[in-house]
């Protein structure tokens, strides 16, 4: 893809994203990682309204060109690229179900198999800290250590891919679980898988999920 072609697959994808309920307004925002920095969504600009050139190119300095502010969350994404070679694409978001765990500051165990395409045998909540802050960019990079997913407390989650295919995809399915674990918590604590059969179900989906091409650059 073209530069335009990508800036225009990160809008697609913010539509995507509050379509299918996994967002709301403009409370998320998406990079995908470009050249020498990323591009990444501009601050409170709503998704329906944007157009390719309105999506921000962000430098690792800090430093930005486009019309508008990229993203008040930018240094979490900026600083998950950094510290991440592997990661090409950052979905945050605000999911309902996400959010209540994230708000009730757990993670997500292992209830299911599933939680293995998250990297692990569980999906960390970062601490709370405020929204744009180098305090949550650590928060969410600690969290996020050997894992594609995690919660940030009393605020919404982040999923990671090597391609924006992946991680929109991912960002669905940690949903789905968090969906499953507040189901479970109405009930009881529930039983868990142990962290030997999470490793042997890593290893059986190595190339497990959606594998349409993306915009990463």
């Amino acid at each position: 893809m073209n530069e335009t072609q990508i800036r225009q697959s990160i809008i697609d994808a913010c539509l995507a994203m509050n379509a299918s309920g996994i967002n709301q307004g403009t409370s998320g925002n998406i990079s995908v990682r470009h050249g020498e920095g990323l591009l990444i969504t501009p601050t409170s600009v709503p998704y329906g309204d944007l157009r390719p050139e309105d999506i921000m190119f962000l430098r690792m300095d800090g430093s930005f060109d486009g019309p508008n502010r990229p993203s008040s969350e930018w240094r979490f994404h900026r600083d998950i690229m950094r510290e991440r070679p592997d990661v090409n694409a950052i979905v945050h978001a605000h999911p309902t179900f996400c959010t209540t765990i994230a708000i009730l500051e757990k993670p997500i165990p292992p209830i299911h198999y599933m939680i293995a395409v998250a990297g692990g045998h569980d999906i960390r909540c970062a601490p709370y800290a405020t929204f744009g802050t180098e305090e949550l960019s650590r928060f969410a990079v600690e969290a996020l250590q050997d894992r594609k997913a995690c919660l940030l407390a009393h605020h919404g989650m982040i999923a990671v891919g090597d391609t924006l295919d992946r991680a929109m995809w991912l960002a669905v399915e940690v949903e789905a679980l968090a969906r499953q674990y507040h189901g479970c918590l109405q009930i009881g604590e529930p039983p868990l898988l142990s962290e030997d059969e999470i490793q042997n179900v890593i290893s059986h989906m190595a190339n497990y999920g959606h594998q349409k091409k993306s915009a990463a650059a």
